[in-house]
Order: C-alpha cells, then sequence, then structure tokens
C-alpha cells in the first residue's frame, strides 16, 4: 500500500474525483476535509503521509493556514489550485510546499507530483537525520579534545554553523555561583572567528565591565527559545539593551535565542545573529530541540566534567586542525557569500539536486564546481552543458545519445551528454532556456533515471547527480507558462541564490586584488594595488555585469597600468535609461531580463553595433558571438533599438 493521503477540498465534485484517481492508484485516501479546522482534526487523530491542499477554502482561513502547521508538523503538502499567478506562488513558496498541481491537472501530473513529493520528503528526512548525527558526532570528539572551555565553545560553533547560520554567536553561564562567564565569537571569514570576551567587548563598547554584565543580565533573564526576524527583531530590542548594543554595533537584523537549562538551576544561553533580516525559521528550532538533550549534556560536561556519580575523566586525544573546504576561485567574506558557502558545505556531500539562481557573471558554474569537488562523486566524470547554447533540433541528441543511422548524418552510434555523466554529475547551465516541449522529457530522465537514445528500443539506466543553474526568474515563468512547474519542483529540491556583486560590496576590493593577482601572472606585470580614487570608482559603480564585468575591467586596467598601482579605472559611462542601475524603493525595481536588456543595449551602443571580433560587444561580454546573437534575439534588441540615443 501506498501513502495514506488526506484531501483537503471543499469542492465535492473535485474532492471526489481526486479519491478515485488515488484510489485506483493504489493510495489510501484517509479522508475529505472541506475546511481548515476539520483538516486540523483529521490531521491530529490519523496523520497522514502527505496532504493535498486547497489554497482556497471556505471560511475564515486558507490553505495556507493550515500549511504552517503541517510544515511545523514535518509533513509533506502539495498546493492545489484554480490560480497560478505569480502572487500565489510567492505567497504559497514561502511555506516550502512539496508540489503545486494548477487545476485542472491529468491524472499522470497528479501521481508525478506525488512522486515528486515523496522523493523531496526522503531527501529532506535523511537530510534532518544527517544533520542530527553530524552534530552530535562533532559534539563527543569535541568534548573529548584537551581544548580549553573557550576553545571548546568557539568549536561548537563552528559545529552549528551549517544547521544554524550565524554572524555572531553570544554564550552565556548565569546561576547562582557563577556570574560572568560570558563569550562572543565574530565570524570574519568563511571558517574564521574572533573571539570577545568581557573585557574586550566592553572596550568596544565603552562600558565597564560591571555594567556590560548588568546588561547581559537583564537581557538574557526571562526570554524562552524563539526567533526573531526583521520587525520582530526590533522590536525585542526595546526590552534587550545588550541585544541591541550587539545589533547596532555589528549590523544584525535577525536573531535565535536557545536558553539551554540545566542541572542545579543553571542556565546556557546560546544566542545566534545574523545580518539576514530572514535568517531564522521555526526548522532551526525545531533542529535545536532535537539535538537539545544531547547539547544540555555536552554543556553540563563543560561546566563540570568531574561531577556527577558516574564522571570519569576524558581521554585526552590529539586535536586535528580545523580545516575548511576548499573553494576554490571563490572570494568573499560578506555575509550573503559566507551563507552561500555554508549551504554548499551542506548539500555537497549529499546526492540532492541543486538550482543555483543568480544574475549572469555572479558565479553560478564556480559554484557548481564546488560542489562537485566537495561531493563523493568527485573522482567521477562532471559533465556541463549550457543549454542556451544548444540548437533547438539537436537537444535531444545532444543529451540523451543516438544510435547508428537513427537520423542523416548519425554516422555512428553517440552517447550523450547524461550517460557520460553517469555515477557522475551533470551541470545543466541556463536551463531556463530549454524549449517547453523539451522540458517534459527531460523530467522523465530526472523521475525514471533513465534516458531513450534516439533510435533506440531500450532505455539505459543512468546514476547522477543534478545541478542546474538559470539567471531567469523561474517562479515568473511558469506563472507565464513557460516553464513546467513540476519540472521546477523535481529541480528546485535545494536552491542556492547568489547575491549580485552590488549587494555584496564589501567583496569588490577583495576580488579586485585576486583578479590583480591573475593577470599579474598572465601578462608578467608587477601591479601591486590600487589607489584611492580606482577604490572609490570600484565602489560606486552598480555592477550590472557583476563579477564576470570585475574581472575584465581589472584585466583591462592592469594592461593600461603604467605602475606597480592602478590609478584610475575606465567604467563604462551608461546612460540613465540604458543602465541597471539600483534604484530606489520608490522607483519601478527592473527584472534580471531587463537589467540584462539594458546592459547588451549599452555595450552594443559602445561597440557602434558591432558584435564580432576585436573590441566589438561579443569579447566585452566575454560570451561568443552566437550566443550574444541569441540573446538579442530573445531579449527583442534590433538593430533601430541600438542606433538611438
Amino acid at each position: 500500500m501506498k501513502e495514506t493521503i488526506l484531501i483537503v477540498e471543499d469542492q465535492f465534485v473535485e474532492a471526489d474525483y481526486l479519491r478515485l484517481l488515488l484510489t485506483k492508484s493504489g493510495y489510501h485516501v484517509c479522508s475529505i476535509a472541506r475546511s481548515v479546522a476539520q483538516a486540523q482534526e483529521i490531521v491530529k487523530n490519523e496523520r497522514p503521509d502527505i496532504v493535498l491542499l486547497d489554497i482556497f477554502l471556505k471560511g475564515n482561513k486558507t490553505g495556507i493556514d493550515l500549511a504552517w502547521e503541517l510544515q511545523a508538523m514535518h509533513i509533506p503538502f502539495v498546493y492545489l489550485s484554480a490560480n497560478s499567478n505569480e502572487d500565489v506562488l510567492k505567497t504559497a513558496k514561502a511555506t516550502q510546499p512539496y508540489g503545486f498541481l494548477v487545476k485542472p491537472f491529468r491524472e499522470k501530473d497528479l501521481l508525478i507530483t506525488l512522486e515528486i513529493a515523496r522523493y523531496r520528503h526522503e531527501h529532506s528526512m535523511e537530510s534532518r537525520l544527517r544533520k542530527e548525527e553530524s552534530v552530535v558526532s562533532q559534539l563527543d570528539q569535541i568534548l573529548s579534545s584537551e581544548l580549553s572551555w573557550k576553545s571548546k565553545l568557539m568549536e561548537l560553533g563552528r559545529a552549528l554553523q551549517a544547521h544554524v547560520p550565524f554572524d555572531f554567536l553570544h554564550t552565556h553561564v548565569q546561576s547562582q555561583e557563577v556570574r560572568g562567564e560570558v563569550f562572543n565569537f565574530l565570524r570574519i571569514g568563511y571558517d574564521e572567528y574572533q573571539s570577545l570576551d568581557v573585557d574586550e567587548l566592553s572596550t568596544i563598547t565603552g562600558l565597564t565591565k560591571s555594567k556590560l554584565l548588568d546588561s547581559i543580565n537583564s537581557s538574557d533573564g526571562n526570554l524562552e527559545a524563539a526567533c526573531y526576524n526583521a520587525e520582530d527583531f526590533e522590536k525585542l530590542l526595546d526590552i534587550a539593551p545588550f541585544k541591541k548594543m550587539i545589533a547596532r554595533k555589528f549590523q544584525m537584523q535577525a536573531h535565535l535565542n536557545v536558553p539551554v537549562h540545566i542541572s542545579g538551576g543553571t542556565t546556557f544561553h546560546l544566542s545566534f545573529y545574523s545580518r539576514r533580516p530572514d535568517a531564522y525559521r521555526s526548522e532551526h528550532l525545531s533542529f535545536i530541540k532535537r539535538v537539545e538533550f544531547t547539547l544540555k549534556k555536552w554543556i553540563e560536561k563543560i561546566l563540570n566534567p568531574g561531577g556527577g556519580e558516574d564522571a570519569r575523566p576524558l581521554p585526552a586525544i590529539k586535536q586535528e586542525p580545523v580545516v575548511s573546504q576548499s573553494f576554490d576561485g571563490i572570494v568573499g567574506r560578506s555575509h550573503l557569500m559566507l551563507n552561500v558557502l555554508d549551504n554548499v558545505s551542506l548539500v555537497a556531500p549529499s546526492g540532492t539536486s541543486v538550482l543555483i539562481l543568480g544574475e549572469s557573471g555572479t558565479g553560478k558554474e564556480r559554484i557548481a564546481d564546488c560542489i562537485h569537488r566537495m561531493s563523493p562523486r568527485s573522482n567521477k566524470p562532471f559533465i556541463k552543458v549550457n543549454c542556451a547554447a544548444l540548437p533547438p533540433t539537436l537537444i535531444e541528441s545532444e543529451l540523451f545519445g543516438h544510435e547508428k543511422g537513427a537520423f542523416t548524418g548519425a554516422v555512428d552510434k553517440r552517447l550523450g551528454k547524461f550517460e557520460q555523466a553517469d555515477k557522475g554529475t551533470i551541470f545543466l547551465d541556463e536551463v531556463g532556456e530549454l524549449p517547453l516541449e523539451f522540458q517534459a522529457k527531460l523530467l522523465r530522465v530526472l523521475q525514471e533515471k533513465e534516458v531513450d537514445r534516439i533510435g533506440s528500443k531500450t532505455s539505459t539506466k543512468i546514476d547522477i547527480r543534478i545541478i542546474a543553474a538559470t539567471n531567469r526568474d523561474l517562479e515568473k515563468e511558469v506563472a507565464e507558462g513557460r516553464f513546467r512547474l513540476d519540472l521546477y519542483y523535481r529541480l528546485n529540491v535545494f536552491p542556492i541564490v547568489l547575491p549580485s556583486l552590488y549587494e555584496r560590496k564589501e567583496d569588490i576590493l577583495d576580488l579586485a586584488m585576486f583578479f590583480i593577482g591573475v593577470y599579474n601572472k598572465k601578462t608578467g606585470k608587477r601591479v601591486e594595488g590600487i589607489s584611492n580614487k580606482a577604490t572609490e570608482q570600484l565602489l560606486s559603480y552598480s555592477w550590472p555585469g557583476n563579477i564576470r564585468e570585475l574581472e575584465h575591467l581589472i584585466e583591462r586596467s592592469i594592461l593600461l597600468a603604467k605602475g606597480p598601482v592602478i590609478e584610475e579605472v575606465i567604467i563604462p559611462k551608461i546612460k540613465e535609461k540604458d543602465s541597471a542601475i539600483f534604484v530606489s524603493e520608490a522607483e519601478q525595481i527592473k527584472t534580471i531580463h531587463e537589467n540584462e536588456r539594458d546592459h547588451i543595449l549599452a555595450v552594443l551602443r559602445k561597440c557602434k553595433g558591432k558584435i564580432w571580433g576585436a573590441g566589438a560587444a561579443a569579447e566585452l561580454l566575454n560570451i561568443p558571438p552566437s550566443t550574444l546573437k541569441s540573446k538579442m534575439k530573445k531579449l527583442g534588441i534590433v538593430r533601430q533599438y541600438i542606433e538611438m540615443k
């Protein structure tokens, strides 16, 4: 018997039709609920495996209200809706559904969506168990080491970072016997932390040690385990002076408070802070709660290593140095980039599908390289496919292969990219460019893990990991009918969003120095730095081409440099109507495609419409002329726009 399913649908005909389809396919329908209240009662009594959930129901509450409860209970759910506009998708996405069916749908769509929901739920459960086992193992290793208490706390922070991300960690022991055991850790790099004790924090804040401790005790006093984001965090600061001081001094915007109550009336406060306003969710609290017993015992051992009836001296072992994962070629210490690296470290060891999102030039291929390099498949094939560069008539042959004589010109048998990637990883770059008619075939391959070569009568099984990337807004593409929703959910198991360079301006100088080193070697020059004027130019520019544009600008500046310092950089002079300059909140924000179109137009005008050759637009954009022409066609760029002043 397959999974037990609860149908939450207030239209009797549609609900009964769903029940018949599911029963015929071997599923057990435990019940049909007409409202959120009725569904809550059924979930409480019967605990279904999957919930099919209509968004718009009769009564005061919607399916989205119920979805938040299902998420907290770790029950997978699939939305049903006759309305698939962008606003609905955006609101529904926040609840992290396992699928989305748009009415009317076919029986096949329903069954495939349920299969995807099962797949995603199994992976999320596997990931959850792996997280818990990983943390328990790391805590045991830290506890049995000969490190000092302070060093052990830092290692605790490292162990929790991948599961509860933070930019600042505050720890505080509160009891009748102990007052003043406070340690703080400020994240300054991927695996780098600066420790701040009470004396150091006193110097930074300008408060005396006594006043600082009073502020800490009054802030940590009666708070329960909870997460605070954006506005909620701001409200909390009004009643927590120490938390307010941390937020203002280190630009924190979110907070997760975890008081661990241990024996003897002692409370150990773990306070996580993040610069991201939406950093913490209920799943982080749930994770802490699941490892709370281990955490509690660990803290008790640290505070009283020789206490307790069964306490024994811990075996001394050699402490191995902490080695950070390899992120060759990736530069950045901004909190946005560190969050990306945390996600890469978390997902790389698994076989989970990854969807990398971000504007052109943000480094999506670099991140894909890292995921493969840090995975168990690192010594297996890593096949890269640029979906935007595949001619529509050759896509199937390129990806799935063909037999000899399958069509005119097929003089030999050919293995497609998927078969070439067997036992390894395939990277589908610009997956959003695939034609709609081919997306169904790709979905089948991902679902069945097998390919059909053109002209073959049998299917070939494959074992691959999927990494996909796109600069398109796939949710908008789905809403407008250009991308299959079931394929989107199949790919979007673990999304990683890369920030634009303008959003991580603190990384610009580090990146510039990195590229100076790269092109010094290539050109034989000895450029050592950047002048104050050039620095100001780099930091004030909007970078519509992101890291790729910065790299080309630095390469050009090194070639033009007459001494050991880059005195000035030649920033593109783009007219306001043609640029991708970021606008104020009161003005309209451009989409990724509008920004890309404006940037290409500006470069074409700079090159007077010249597409290929030395100094032409394709060279400046660092893309093949054929790719540029393809993008111009898709973005609707014609010569009359290039000639406009």
